[in-house]
């Protein structure tokens, strides 16, 4: 997990001095004059070469410094820990939305495998993969903020404000999760298994619930924690539709203010948040599944 996130955080330090701009003119303004914004540049270090730069990054981060942001001056990880929870109330509210949809669906869709029930479902779920945020997010502000007044625009002050980019969000979960949930418990009711648990006398439902779903927790249980490590990670989109208070939002200011800092270290949140939640999720198999057991 460390060297991964030091590769990717080298790759974006590397990269983002590439990008067309320069942090001087966003804290001087374009009306400063070239020895102001020299002598800012050298207060700053960003006339040293780029790998000296990413050196003293990397010499800082090893005493737990992610550095200060060029424009406010702020220490970047209390930039970070400010808006950190708003991103992950809202990720789960999305996880929690993507949930309730999909394991149900997925689950009626197998358990009604080649009906109208399983071809609604499939439609859905590929709708879903298919329609963008960028596109869904607007379109459901058009419907319940402007048309019908019933929901916040944006903001994150009470419950109300987390259903449209919650929505957002666990929509595209949702489909991907619900054809996962469907494949597994389809493997599963063909199992020797279930004819043996229904030949006993158990009914339907509860072979179901007591034995396929609990045997196809496995795959499911991959698919959600990839994706709410990538909700974790990927909610810029979401956060900038809905002027929502997170890291996602954060990102995009400091990369259009050419914040380095910044960027840096949300980058290196968001890779270990998503490391993290990868690793939690292999530890939980054996949780889940008795026959999956981790070395000692």
């Amino acid at each position: 997990m460390v060297p991964v996130c030091l590769c990717v955080v080298t790759l974006v330090s590397i990269l983002i001095y590439f990008v067309p701009g320069d942090p001087a003119d966003q804290i001087l303004g374009e009306l400063a004059t070239f020895e102001q914004k020299e002598e800012l540049r050298d207060s700053l270090g960003l006339n040293k070469g780029i790998f000296v730069q990413i050196t003293h990054y990397f010499s800082g981060l090893i005493k737990g410094d992610l550095g200060t942001s060029l424009l406010t001056q702020q220490p970047v990880l209390e930039m970070i820990s400010s808006r950190a929870p708003a991103t992950i109330k809202l990720a789960l509210a999305s996880l929690i939305v993507a949930i309730l949809l999909a394991i149900p669906l997925g689950v009626l869709s197998a358990y009604r495998n080649g009906t109208w029930v399983d071809w609604s479902s499939m439609i859905f779920a590929m709708a879903g993969v298919a329609i963008p945020n960028f596109w869904l997010g607007p379109m459901l502000i058009l419907l319940f903020s402007l048309y019908l007044g019933w929901l916040p625009v944006s903001g994150n002050d009470s419950l109300q404000h987390y259903i449209l980019p919650a929505i957002t969000m666990g929509t595209a979960l949702s489909a991907a999760l619900s054809r996962m949930t469907r494949t597994a418990v389809l493997d599963n009711l063909g199992e020797q298994y279930v004819r043996t648990a229904i030949s006993k006398g158990l009914s339907g439902y509860r072979v179901m619930v007591s034995h396929v779903l609990k045997n196809s927790t496995i795959p499911v249980v991959t698919i959600i924690g990839l994706q709410f490590g990538a909700l974790l990670t990927g909610a810029i989109i979401t956060e900038k539709v809905f002027d929502w208070p997170g890291l996602g939002l954060l990102m995009l200011d400091a990369i259009e203010k050419r914040d380095y800092p910044v960027v840096q270290g949300l980058v290196l949140i968001f890779s270990a948040s998503y490391l993290i939640v990868n690793l939690l999720t292999d530890v939980s198999y054996a949780i889940l599944d008795p026959r999956v057991r981790l070395d000692k």
